[in-house]
C-alpha cells in the first residue's frame, strides 16, 4: 500500500501563490491532484504521468496551475498562482501504479483558503 503526504496549503489572499508538495512512499506512474470545495464533489486538477512527463489540467486552472513531479522522489508539487476564491477548496493528492488508468491512492487532503 503506498501511503501519501501532503503539505503546503494554507490561507492566502486573492492573486497569491502557494505551492502544495505531495510525496509517494512507493513506485508509482503516475500523480495528480483533485479539489473538493463544500458542498460539491471532488474534481480533477492536473496529472502527470512520470514514463512521458505529461501533464494535463483542467481549464479552470490552465495557465495559473503548474505540475511538476520528481520520479526519483516518488514526488509531486502543485504551484499555483493567480489564486482566485473559487480556488479555496481541499486539495488531494493521488497516485497510480505503472499500467493502471485509475488513480488507487489517496493523501490526507491540504485546506487551501483564498480570500478575496
Amino acid at each position: 500500500q503506498v501511503q501519501l503526504v501532503e503539505s503546503g496549503g494554507g490561507l492566502v489572499q486573492s492573486g497569491g501563490s502557494l505551492r502544495l508538495s505531495c510525496a509517494a512512499s512507493g513506485q508509482i506512474g503516475g500523480m495528480a491532484w483533485f479539489r473538493q470545495a463544500p458542498g460539491k464533489e471532488r474534481i480533477f486538477v492536473a496529472s502527470t504521468t512520470w514514463s512521458t512527463r505529461s501533464t494535463r489540467y483542467a481549464d479552470s486552472v490552465k495557465g495559473r496551475f503548474t505540475i511538476s513531479g520528481d520520479n526519483a522522489k516518488n514526488a509531486v508539487f502543485l504551484q499555483m498562482n493567480s489564486l482566485k476564491p473559487e480556488d479555496t477548496a481541499v486539495y488531494y493528492c493521488a497516485a497510480r501504479p505503472s499500467g493502471y488508468l485509475d488513480f488507487r491512492y489517496w493523501g490526507q487532503g491540504t485546506q487551501v483558503t483564498v480570500s478575496s
